[in-house]
């Protein structure tokens, strides 16, 4: 999988996840995320870029029923190459995709997101079904 440069899905990507992920279910978002070393300006660091847009996009996220499952920081690459590994994954859960849709859609979570546009080298995007919880 090659994820540099890639932040944003394409269309095709955002018509085909809503035509085949099965609707009204669950969907876990796993989110691979590489932080630029500055952003654009130069004043800031992309995570702190990204640290502001992750405030600003939780009242989105409970407006919809998503929830934060988990977020780790990636320390080791145990199988593969370690260059350009993400510095981070997170697990967010919404009740549908059609709710990931909707929230990704609005206006106002579209600007919040400039931060993460802003703060990211690349932030690969995988769409989910639980298949198994554990215990």
């Amino acid at each position: 999988m090659e994820l540099t440069n890639q932040i944003h899905p394409t269309p095709e990507q955002i018509q085909t996840i809503i035509k085949e992920y099965p609707a009204g279910q669950p969907v876990v978002m796993i989110n691979l995320l590489r932080y630029k070393d500055k952003t654009g300006n130069g004043e800031e660091t992309g995570e702190a870029a990204y640290a502001r847009y992750g405030q600003n996009v939780l009242p989105f996220m409970k407006k919809v029923g998503a929830r934060l499952l988990w977020r780790g920081d990636v320390k080791h690459t145990v199988i593969g190459t370690a260059e350009g590994q993400p510095h981070v994954m997170l697990l967010v859960e919404y009740p549908s995709i059609q709710k990931f849709i909707e929230m990704t859609s609005d206006p106002a979570y579209l600007k919040a997101a400039e931060d993460r546009t802003l703060g990211l080298e690349y932030g690969g995007l995988m769409a989910s079904t639980t298949v198994y919880k554990g215990a």
